[in-house]
């Protein structure tokens, strides 16, 4: 429906076909003043609506001018002694993450990355207590001068996940990026799925990843932290997967990857009052040994000798795989690298 449609039923009235026909595509503030000048509609009411046609016309948000707001200062100073310090843009000392998923799995390891590098970073699951894995990974994060936090947050609960963002980034007076790694899967054939199952998935993989995403991009506006954002997508973004069954995670894990494009667009570029120059990407790993993996196994018998023959290594991929990546687009070693897509699958889809 268009705009001038919405404002027609929302005053309770009725377009002729020809008018809906020419409203299904952008009109200009003449046509519709034309196409509202009958005698059936009243001329105040006529004037009522394209006085709100045209203040919403007026009022289309912009995404910032990126040659007008460049990303200054994000990357190091020619001036720099290449080298004065050991992997220096590798370093995270002091800085601050929220990493969704990081009980577990990809989500921990990702999260172990950026504590071992100095990081302070802050796990949300919705488990009530971490995994096994848990101890030694905080214990080595201290070792190295980071620390992992542990809280029990749901992405579906968006004001939980507003709430615990903003009290990190009071407390540290600092944001300075996220993974964000929450997700779930359901194997169906498309013909079995039911509208809440759908809804289920996405609202946990693309929408709880959004709002997560913009929680924390409000802290990193306020506080004017100027950092980076890695969003977990999959090969299955861009492939179907053979012999597994699963349209929808497909489908959010797609979406994933082009959200982190328009966020990149819109949250990179400086403005003048020093907020934005949040870099946004995402990592498309293969098939990786998760225990969301190990179940899908259970599930379809012979499948994990299928993917294995599926990718130029022969194997399926340990999480500490992609412990690199992570560090790579959470620091300065990516500093002129957002609105992209990392692809680390074995080469799964390069033939």
């Amino acid at each position: 429906m268009s705009l001038c449609q919405r404002i027609l039923t929302r005053h309770g009235l009725r377009a002729s076909p020809a008018v809906m026909k020419t409203t299904s595509t952008s009109i200009s503030s003449t046509q519709f003043r034309q196409m509202h000048s009958s005698k059936s509609v009243a001329t105040t009411t006529t004037q009522a609506l394209l006085a709100e046609f045209e203040r919403r016309s007026n009022t289309i948000p912009k995404p910032p001018e990126s040659r007008e707001n460049p990303m200054i200062g994000i990357a190091p100073a020619a001036r720099e002694n290449v080298g004065q310090k050991r992997f220096a843009d590798f370093n995270l000392n002091g800085r601050v993450f929220v990493v969704t998923g990081g009980a577990r799995g990809l989500g921990l390891s990702l999260a172990e990355a950026l504590a071992e590098t100095g990081g302070n970073v802050y796990c949300f699951d919705r488990q009530p207590e971490a995994g096994p894995q848990w101890g030694e990974a905080s214990r080595r994060a201290e070792e190295y001068g980071g620390s992992l936090h542990y809280r029990q947050q749901d992405v579906q609960d968006s004001e939980g996940i507003d709430r615990n963002i903003a009290e990190i980034a009071d407390k540290h007076q600092r944001l300075d990026g996220i993974i964000a790694a929450a997700g779930v899967q359901h194997l169906a054939p498309a013909m079995e799925w039911t509208r809440e199952e759908a809804n289920r998935m996405m609202d946990i993989n693309y929408t709880g990843l959004m709002m997560t995403a913009t929680s924390a991009a409000r802290q990193m506006f306020k506080y004017k932290c100027h950092g980076s954002m890695c969003f977990i997508a999959s090969m299955s973004g861009s492939v179907a997967n053979k012999g597994l069954l699963s349209p929808v995670y497909n489908s959010s894990k797609a979406a994933v990857v082009q959200l982190a494009r328009n966020l990149a667009m819109e949250w990179s570029p400086i403005r003048k009052d020093g907020t934005g120059g949040i870099r946004v990407n995402c990592i498309s790993p293969g098939h990786i040994l998760t225990p969301m993996v190990l179940k899908n196994f259970e599930e379809v018998p012979g499948l994990r000798e299928k993917w294995e023959s599926e990718n130029m290594m022969g194997r399926l991929a340990e999480t500490s795989e992609f412990k690199g990546a992570a560090l790579f687009l959470l620091s300065n070693a990516s500093s002129f690298m957002t609105g992209n897509n990392l692809v680390i699958d074995g080469g799964h889809t390069a033939w």
